[in-house]
């Protein structure tokens, strides 16, 4: 709580503290996994051992994300920093008007979509995940901390249409896309707010055809969406690219973002020739079928599909 504090997350909606205080993470997060460099070390809340017991305790409030679910070695799931969490769910722009209904992409543990709940109240939240086994420990935990949203199984890519429309969507996980059901889903001025190559892109919602935002300053990194939008991860061919650029986060980002649309060093002279732009300058648009990624302008000079 001190680390979201003092970070500022909740400046513009002091109205998500109270959610945050009231839901307990560790009731979420009964096991979590620890990176031990050559494997995961697995933390419990039921570990006989009271110093570990005491270990997992101080993880589960830890600002910090927790790997939930491991499978083969590699990260299915897991529970997202909890300031990177507040500053996403303040920019979904609630309010305290009527409540709004939201979807989340990606259940995860269940404890967004409780901080969700608190807010908004269960029958205007609903959340999915392609894994049965995720959603159905989320409803388990969602119910051992008093909450009742929907939770559904299925590919968040094509969204709920069973509950739809949205006021707001949410995702938990990196996309390539937007997927253009979601678009579908929401009602006209709805917001998206979803993890794109390691950003945030914000999108207003004009209609079932048409939405446009631009990039948060914030970095973000999450597993990727599973199923019909998961985001491909070509081979960039980053050779010979100078040293310092690839340690610049916010040239990877610029990577990830023109990935499979432009060649590494066109993007390399953009980002020289723009002198390193930030996240702000970047946008994307949904207009019918095409998709494009923009710098400054959605009409002007540099612009890619996605």
């Amino acid at each position: 709580m001190r680390e979201i504090e003092a970070g500022g997350a909740w400046d513009d909606d002091p109205a998500w503290r109270e959610a945050f205080q009231a839901v307990p993470r560790h009731l979420f997060v009964p096991y979590y996994y620890v990176s031990t460099g050559g494997g995961y070390e697995r933390m419990w809340g039921e570990d006989p051992d009271p110093v570990r017991r005491g270990r997992w305790l101080r993880g589960a409030y830890a600002d910090a994300p927790l790997a939930t679910r491991v499978r083969d070695g590699e990260l299915v799931s897991s529970s997202s920093q909890p300031s990177l969490m507040a500053k996403m769910l303040v920019e979904l722009e609630i309010g305290d008007g009527a409540p709004h209904d939201v979807l989340e992409i990606g259940a995860g543990t269940g404890y967004n979509a409780a901080l969700l709940a608190h807010r908004l109240g269960d029958e205007h939240v609903t959340t999915i995940d392609l894994d049965p086994e995720i959603t159905e420990s989320a409803r388990r935990h969602l119910a051992a901390a008093g909450y009742r949203p929907v939770v559904a199984t299925g590919d968040g890519a094509a969204g709920c249409p069973r509950r739809a429309p949205f006021d707001r969507i949410i995702a938990t996980c990196t996309l390539s896309s937007v997927p253009r059901a979601w678009l579908a889903q929401c009602r006209p001025g709805a917001r998206i707010l979803a993890p794109l190559a390691t950003g945030l892109i914000a999108l207003r919602v004009t209609d079932a055809e048409h939405a446009e935002g631009r990039f948060l300053h914030t970095p973000a990194y999450f597993v990727p969406l599973r199923g019909g939008s998961a985001p491909a991860r070509p081979d960039q061919h980053i050779g010979g690219l100078p040293r310092r650029a690839l340690q610049s986060e916010l040239f990877r980002f610029l990577l990830e973002l023109t990935a499979g649309s432009l060649d590494p060093h066109e993007a390399l002279a953009l980002w020289q020739r723009e002198r390193r732009p930030v996240r702000e300058r970047f946008g994307v648009t949904v207009s019918g079928p095409y998709a494009w990624a923009w710098l400054d302008d959605p009409e002007g000079p540099y612009a890619w599909p996605l």
